[in-house]
């Protein structure tokens, strides 16, 4: 009885092994080498049929003289045509036509799933580490004070030169983007959801850039009293007291003033600076935007057009 149990588990162990060797392949065809750097070339990802690669911003320290290997080995000069460092992404366009993008894994991915961490750092074909989706996180903001509507942390070994590459479902379909540079420690890393990484690369390809609007003021949060609360009728007990004002920023020019308590905007309730950071999206610039603020205890409504943040 033994003999059978251990022969059936050996091939469902076996059939496993190939079908994560298939999903390599699969993968693999898709992972570019991306020469953007003076050490080890890093990965990227065939985005579409047309020739756009979407890599990690942090890999790519050159704007021009970049490069990418295909799975078929051939070499093509790459353009930049934009980057993004708060969410780590970069978008690179080759002359070509006939590249196959990875299908999207229709799945919700859910810890616990299978997961393949693809790189092709170099000439020697596709690299890969295997793992299980540890964690999943909600929105969540950058150390540079990005905005990111979710992550993916499989334990998976990020390898030198995986970063830019697919994190990809047991049947070798796209997961999303695997970055390093948000990791702590070595071998470390998240992945990007690929819904997230898709707005990103539509921004850069219409402006070269994430457009993040700005108003030029330093803001903290500061609670209202409640007797203010109530006779205003306002719907939070917390505001965003106004501590400076850029000469000639967008606020200064529109007449917000040091001392105003910001309570909404655009008819929505702020209560945290990252609400404020959120809400002041690329869609902004160049618009005006409506403002309430308490100032001398009385609410007052102030159109600041915003301006873009550099």
């Amino acid at each position: 009885m033994s003999n059978i149990d251990g022969g059936a588990e050996s091939s469902a162990l076996g059939k496993l092994s190939d079908e994560l060797a298939q999903a390599v392949e699969r993968a693999g065809g898709a992972t570019v080498t991306v020469n953007a750097r003076r050490r080890m070339p890093a990965s990227g990802i065939v985005w579409s049929n047309d020739g756009l690669i979407v890599t990690a911003n942090h890999v790519v320290e050159r704007d021009d003289d970049i490069t990418v290997g295909l799975a078929d080995g051939r070499q093509l000069a790459a353009a930049l045509l934009g980057r993004d460092p708060g969410s780590d992404v970069a978008l690179l366009k080759v002359e070509a036509n006939d590249l196959t993008p990875l299908p999207r894994s229709p799945e919700e991915v859910k810890v616990g799933h299978l997961t393949l961490a693809i790189g092709r750092p170099g000439p020697s074909g596709a690299m890969a580490s295997f793992g299980v989706v540890s964690t999943l996180g909600g929105a969540w903001r950058t150390r540079q004070g990005v905005s990111l509507e979710g992550w993916i942390r499989a334990d998976v070994a990020m390898l030198p030169g995986f970063s830019g590459g697919p994190l990809v479902d047991g049947e070798g379909r796209l997961i999303g983007l695997n970055t390093s540079q948000f990791g702590r420690g070595a071998g470390s890393g998240i992945t990007i959801p690929a819904a997230a990484v898709d707005k990103t690369v539509e921004a850069l390809r219409t402006h070269g850039k994430i457009r993040r609007g700005y108003l030029g003021i330093g803001a903290q949060a500061v609670r209202i009293p409640a007797a203010q609360v109530a006779a205003l009728g306002l719907p939070q007990e917390q505001g965003l007291l106004i501590v400076s004002v850029e000469p000639g920023g967008p606020a200064e020019r529109e007449g917000l003033l040091l001392g105003d308590v910001i309570v909404a905007l655009n008819g929505q309730p702020v209560a945290e600076v990252e609400q404020l950071q959120d809400r002041l999206t690329g869609e902004w610039v160049g618009k005006p935007i409506p403002i309430r603020v308490i100032r001398g205890g009385q609410p007052q409504d102030v159109a600041v057009t915003v301006g873009e943040r550099a």
